[in-house]
């Protein structure tokens, strides 16, 4: 790191020894309203100070420890539940979502019909038949012509 582009330029010929004895001002990003904040909240008026202050070594160390933190049981169980379900929606075994990252879907599913391919359709077609006296659906139009013919 070059120190000189941390320190505002009447600081930039300093040693380190001098830099922590130099007041927090001496920092390009600290203002002279920030010094005074930290001054009046921790006490501190000089570079060392500030790096000595407990609560930045706290903080500091925190910051080092959570880089090397481990995942929690939770956290590892998420992740085994979201690779399953990718697993399960683009399967490793298929070539091409291998190579391109993309399933293909060699032969389109056979669609069903929500309205009829339910377990009440029968029982809501014939309500919609009464309150409305007509078939509110196409297939059940369809089919009442069919049973007409025959």
């Amino acid at each position: 790191m070059n120190i000189n582009s941390i320190v505002k330029d009447q600081y930039r010929e300093k040693c380190l020894r001098d830099l922590c004895h130099a007041p927090l001002t001496a920092l390009t990003d600290v203002t002279d309203e920030q010094a005074a904040a930290l001054r009046s909240a921790f006490g501190v008026t000089t570079v060392g100070e500030l790096g000595e202050l407990k609560l930045v070594k706290t903080v500091q160390a925190i910051k080092l420890l959570a880089a090397e933190e481990m995942e929690t049981q939770k956290e590892v169980a998420e992740d085994a539940l979201i690779d399953d379900s990718v697993e399960m929606t683009f399967p490793a075994s298929d070539p091409p979502a291998v190579t391109s990252s993309v399933t293909r879907i060699e032969v389109a599913p056979d669609m069903v019909q929500a309205s009829t391919d339910h377990q009440n359709a029968a029982a809501i077609e014939a309500h919609n038949e009464e309150v409305l006296g007509e078939p509110a659906l196409q297939h059940s139009q369809v089919r009442k012509e069919e049973e007409h013919k025959h």
